[in-house]
């Protein structure tokens, strides 16, 4: 079933003791536009953040949303910086013996305090790890989307499929009305020529021949066939799980070419009334057509 291109999920997880959130959104456009925000600290992970949304999407304006705390999964590491520290201790034994205090054992703690003896440094992580479950919420996220667009994408299908039914309705009215104009033609010529001519015997070949004329001219077969199977394409298309939109839009544009034409050839008013209530299901199932991917 064809999907919508509006849609919305969110997925929530911990992974190695970061709480990731992450959120989807989509609306119409004509090709595939993912836009990424999350830390700037985990940019390494947004081309494989977008590669996922790609495999899931292929065409609309795709915003993704990642948060993450990463509190519980910060690992610090203390380091001593032994050369600086073995020169501040002879230092301050120099400056004991200055003093008189010879033999002074320099506490620890007294090192600790002066500038790069003690180094606070935060662990390596592993990129692709941090990347991997970024992208695994991610999918979550987009499981829900998908199931959301799904379900949109059914009532859209749904309309369509009713708008289809009513331009084959009209269609079919078409084809009913079209060799009465051509009858109808003929009995109006014939009926002036008699009031013209009169007295003068009116030659039915010439009569046959004119009602052939016009017929030839606002002869609709061909129009109505191509309805008819554009119609079934579009059916065809609305079972389809593969994003449909673009061809659906050409076809439906080609639909409106057929109803123009057929406006254009006829110039019955009954015709006239049934193309127009025909170009309004094509206008609206046109709209529909916009929202699907």
């Amino acid at each position: 079933m064809i999907k919508s291109m509006t849609g919305y999920g969110r997925a929530r997880e911990t992974r190695n003791k970061r709480d990731i959130t992450v959120e989807v959104r989509s609306v119409n456009n004509r090709y595939l536009d993912c836009t990424v925000k999350m830390p700037r600290m985990y940019a390494f992970a947004e081309d494989a953040v977008k590669k996922h949304v790609q495999q899931a999407v292929s065409r609309g304006k795709v915003d993704v949303f990642i948060t993450v705390d990463a509190t519980a999964a910060d690992v610090s590491k203390v380091e001593v910086n032994r050369e600086l520290a073995a020169q501040y201790a002879a230092a301050l034994g120099e400056l004991a013996a200055v003093c008189g205090a010879e033999g002074y054992k320099i506490a620890p703690e007294t090192l600790a305090r002066f500038p790069d003896v003690l180094t606070v440094t935060k662990e390596d992580e592993d990129l692709e790890a941090v990347s991997a479950d970024l992208c695994a919420v991610l999918d979550e996220a987009l499981t829900a989307y998908n199931t959301m667009r799904a379900v949109e994408g059914k009532k859209l299908a749904e309309d369509i499929a009713g708008r289809l039914d009513a331009i084959e309705t009209y269609t079919g009215q078409v084809e009913a009305r079209s060799p009465e104009t051509v009858a109808e033609y003929r009995a109006k010529l014939t009926a002036r020529m008699e009031e013209v001519l009169q007295s003068t015997t009116i030659d039915p070949q010439r009569i046959l021949m004119e009602a052939a004329i016009y017929a030839d001219k606002v002869a609709v077969d061909e129009e109505t066939v191509r309805l008819r199977s554009h119609v079934a394409q579009l059916r065809t298309m609305l079972e389809s799980d593969e994003p449909m939109g673009r061809k659906m839009d050409f076809l439906i544009q080609e639909v409106n070419r057929e109803s123009n034409t057929i406006g254009s050839k006829c110039n019955d008013v009954t015709i006239a009334n049934v193309v127009v209530g025909l170009k309004a299901e094509v206008e609206k199932m046109r709209e529909q057509v916009q929202n699907v991917e």
